[in-house]
């Protein structure tokens, strides 16, 4: 098999696998290391450092997520932390995206919660309050 396409492979296996696991639950009980280690860890690392166990598998590697605030002149993102992980506002420019589309996982995640869109929104929130406590 051609090696170029294990990035897309591995990428939809690692989706695969966390796409049913989310619709099967209700993620509202969830605090933001709980959501790290189960939809970012597979390719972020336990630490957030991008050393993942899918990580070698993507041609760009992903990012060390504890250094985010310090490759922005010591200030945290929020709002661009938060439109990363949400995704639901495709901003074109940037290109494709490798990265799973949280907000809408979070979204389908409790299809019988009329407040869903209020939940994902809060989920994504709590991921970003946890990588802002885990920037070095």
């Amino acid at each position: 098999m051609n090696t170029r396409y294990w990035p897309a492979i591995v990428w939809a296996l690692v989706a695969g696998a966390c796409a049913p696991i989310a619709h099967a639950e209700d993620l509202a009980g969830y605090r933001g290391a709980e959501l790290f280690k189960r939809f970012c860890a597979s390719c972020h690392g336990d630490k957030g450092h991008g050393d993942g166990p899918v990580a070698p598998f993507f041609k760009v590697s992903p990012p060390d997520l504890t250094r985010i605030a310090w490759r922005h002149g010591g200030e945290f993102p929020t709002e661009q932390v938060r439109k990363t992980i949400d995704g639901r506002e495709v901003r074109a420019p940037h290109g494709t995206r490798e990265m799973p589309v949280w907000g809408l996982e979070f979204y389908f995640a409790n299809p019988d919660n009329p407040l869903r869109a209020k939940e994902a929104d809060v989920l994504v929130g709590r991921l970003v309050e946890y990588l802002r406590s885990v920037q070095q």
